[in-house]
């Protein structure tokens, strides 16, 4: 730990701006793109090359290298060799992935980080090799460090710190932590920013999406497309700091009546563009020796908190922690469960939302045609897409599932990803929040089991998940989805005379009516037909249910009126 120098005086970042950083005008320009563009484009020229190497090796011990067309794909290898440094070329091409994206800097390894999440569009070999990436990459002079702190918020250190340890807690490709004690003496975590990483993503994220377009022509099956503009939108969010204590605020908000759950506060007047203050959390990982001394009923305790708070965010909130992992979890003194590091949440909406807790709950509760109805309704579809068999492999899939009697054959989450990445297969694709939700679903399965090897997911997520469609169903539940539905519900009354009286007059104009009018007599059948199918409608789309109910009653009752 360091006394900060009340002598300290910060130096100078350049020619910068008030408020510390370059323009996007400037770091998106001509000659800077073309520096990072040569360097990025010989990286992936020589990873095709690289590529091709393997490839044809590969099939050289599948099939022996007989053949016209083999010998001139070897050939042809042979000649690439020269230009692929010996170390790469005879490595198998997901380790020549993970590779050069280490050596191309921390915008490619945060990509690679992505990428590894993606098991329902890239192949297994690729993902799997890719979360051996680099997880702590070098730290940044405590100086320069320093330097950003007094930068960015506009004070010297000594207005603001007793103390900051000069050995960061971690350094990511994106930040580095330190602790540090403020002159009231609190112990708080600062996460800043390293100096150029907002510059080096922005042109990195303008490349990328270059090369993404033209990947999207060569391999569209890996929808490559997708993947960048995804990843580009969760990276750049990841470098503003204010947008991780907004992040933060938020969950404690929305756990608020939840003490047992807990987010570190949040010290704005030390919390900036690059620099976030916020509490330190006294605990321990949950994977630690530590954790493991608990007695049994503790860790069944700190199990059934995780579950309810996992649940609570994907299913009941929409706001998730997506880099869920055990290192940013902690066991508090308490029995509480502690969540660090919020810079990358995910967000689902609402009718999504629906969709989703209706998959998870046909699942555990074993309707798997729920299952695979709805979360065929979430996926992207093309006019390759078909739904049917996607629903037809997904049931398929469930019910092997529930046949396992392991308890490693038991995961929910995996479930839930191989059914994701049984999409891919039938041309339907899912967003990256729904694989980062299902990564949050496989940690919390991961920490379940290190915690007591017999833990049974099936059981305590069925009683969570009961817990909430009950909570759902409750009368002040129904209220205030009917008081959200109420603009409308109003709206629907306001306008169905009017859709109801122009139905009937387009109805009456193509139809050649006799002078007595016999359609006169049926227009309450009409009305009442109209609301009964548009009740229905609603009611299949999950429409309001005060609108579609209402509806539907009218649809009864006024051919029943009509008829006396």
């Amino acid at each position: 730990m360091m006394d900060v120098d009340p002598g300290h005086a910060p130096k100078v970042l350049g020619n910068r701006d008030p408020g510390g950083r370059p323009s996007r005008r400037d770091l998106i320009s001509i000659p800077s793109l073309a520096r990072r563009g040569r360097a990025t484009f010989r990286q992936f020229v020589l990873l095709l090359a690289g590529g091709f190497i393997a490839v044809v090796e590969a099939r050289r011990q599948k099939t022996g290298g007989r053949g016209l067309l083999f010998r001139l794909q070897a050939g042809l290898a042979w000649v690439f060799r020269i230009f692929v440094d010996s170390e790469y070329a005879d490595l198998p091409f997901p380790v020549q992935l993970r590779r050069r994206l280490e050596e191309l800097g921390p915008t490619y390894v945060k990509l690679g980080q992505i990428l590894s999440l993606r098991s329902d569009i890239l192949p297994s070999s690729v993902t799997q090799e890719l979360q051996n990436l680099l997880s702590r990459l070098p730290e940044v002079d405590f100086e320069e460090i320093l330097t950003i702190i007094e930068a960015d918020l506009g004070r010297s250190l000594p207005e603001m710190f007793a103390e900051v340890e000069e050995k960061p807690l971690a350094s990511a490709s994106i930040a580095q932590t330190h602790k540090a004690v403020t002159l009231d003496g609190e112990r708080v975590i600062l996460k800043v920013v390293k100096p150029g990483i907002r510059e080096l993503l922005i042109r990195d994220a303008a490349l990328l999406r270059i090369f993404g377009r033209i990947l999207q022509w060569i391999i569209p099956q890996y929808q490559p497309r997708r993947i960048v503009d995804e990843f580009c939108e969760f990276t750049l969010r990841e470098i503003e700091m204010q947008l991780e204590a907004e992040n933060t605020e938020n969950f404690i908000g929305n756990f608020k009546d939840m003490p047992e759950v807990v987010f570190p506060q949040i010290y704005r007047k030390f919390t900036g563009d690059r620099v976030l203050c916020e509490e330190f959390l006294e605990g321990v990982a949950p994977d630690s020796d530590l954790a493991s001394t608990l007695s049994e009923s503790e860790r069944q305790q700190l199990i059934d908190v995780g579950a309810s708070a996992i649940i609570r965010m994907l299913y009941e909130d929409g706001f998730f922690h997506a880099d869920l992992h055990p290192g940013n979890m902690m066991v508090l003194p308490g029995m509480k469960i502690g969540f660090i590091d919020l810079g990358m949440v995910g967000r689902i909406e609402s009718d999504v939302r629906h969709h989703l807790f209706s998959t998870y709950y046909g699942m555990v509760m074993g309707n798997f045609d729920q299952a695979a109805r709805h979360l065929a309704e979430v996926a992207q579809k093309d006019e390759r897409s078909d739904v049917p068999g996607f629903r037809r492999a997904m049931r398929e899939l469930c019910r092997r599932w529930r046949r396992g009697s392991k308890f490693e054959q038991k995961s929910l989450a995996l479930l839930m990803l191989e059914s994701l990445q049984l999409g891919a297969r039938y041309h339907m694709y899912y967003p990256v929040d729904m694989v980062l939700m299902v990564k949050a679903l496989i940690t919390y399965e991961g920490v379940g089991y290190m915690m007591d090897p017999k833990f049974d997911v099936a059981e305590v997520s069925e009683r969570h998940v009961y817990r909430l469609f009950r909570t759902q169903l409750s009368p002040a539940s129904l209220i205030q989805q009917g008081l959200r539905a109420a603009p409308d519900m109003v709206d629907a009354f306001v306008r169905m005379p009017q859709l109801v009286t122009e139905g009937l007059r387009i109805l009456e104009q193509q139809t050649q009516t006799p002078p007595e009018k016999p359609l006169a007599g049926l227009r309450g059948t009409i009305f009442g037909g109209f609301a009964l199918v548009s009740g229905a409608i609603l009611a299949a789309f999950d429409g309001p249910w005060p609108v579609w109910s209402l509806l539907i009653i009218l649809g009864l009752l006024v051919p029943l009126r009509r008829g006396r």
